[in-house]
């Protein structure tokens, strides 16, 4: 990782993934300049799809969610560089994949510093042809063999001791490999000791039953017994 301070800016990235220019490349006008977004998603607030030199990549604003979020879209409290949003997620995305579990790679990260606030942005690596879970069972069944590949996943990032602070269908993806991959680390971070392991598989537990009563996924206790089953590799 290579870090470029400027003037009220911070940028932490990977130079083997970014071949364009970092101070350029959180703009969407630039990738919009060159002809190099291929796509977009609405959440909180856009994220742009965009062709980079080395690899696809999802370019990310942070923004708040929640009522405070209708008061303040997207400045937080500056308590340090290493501390901002961005540069937490570059960090955890790496150990993750440095450590086997099949996330996005960080690419770059970004603070921009005004007073006592900053704003942050984050490009990560695009997952190909990937669908979230909600969206394949709300469609088909999943078979054996998938549902231990997603529990056995989950078991590789708690075992690097990182909590996945919302683990939940939506951030489960599924490729055209069946492979599986976890998304959205913002605000999760690395936790000791065990106990907090068996909350967050609850966690997941309840989103599975959430999407099954509300739009008829393919669920029932017998894909979370063989989930269950590959985390503990039974």
């Amino acid at each position: 990782m290579q870090v470029i301070t400027k003037d009220n800016q911070r940028i932490w990235f990977d130079p083997d993934l970014l071949r364009e220019e970092p101070l350029r490349c959180f703009d969407p006008a630039f990738w919009q300049q060159a002809g190099r977004v291929t796509g977009s998603a609405q959440g909180r607030g856009t994220t742009w799809f965009v062709e980079g030199q080395a690899l696809p990549m999802a370019l990310r604003h942070y923004r708040r969610g929640g009522l405070f979020g209708k008061l303040v879209k997207d400045a937080y409290w500056f308590t340090g560089w290493d501390n901002t949003r961005g540069a937490a997620e570059f960090r955890l995305l790496d150990k993750l994949a440095q450590g086997g579990v099949r996330v996005p790679r960080p690419v770059a990260a970004r603070a921009v510093r005004s007073g006592l606030t900053y704003q942050a942005d984050l490009l990560v690596e695009k997952v190909a042809n990937a669908q979230d879970l909600v969206a394949i069972l709300a469609e088909q069944a999943l078979p054996e063999s998938c549902w231990r590949a997603i529990g056995a996943m989950v078991r590789q990032m708690h075992d690097l001791q990182v909590c996945h602070t919302d683990l939940n269908s939506h951030n489960i993806l599924l490729d055209d490999q069946q492979l599986v991959w976890l998304i959205d680390f913002d605000k999760c971070y690395e936790q000791q000791g065990e106990q907090w392991k068996e909350g967050n598989l609850s966690r997941l537990h309840r989103s599975f039953v959430k999407e099954q009563g509300k739009r008829g996924i393919r669920f029932d206790a017998s894909c979370w017994q063989w989930l269950l089953a590959g985390y503990r590799n039974d």
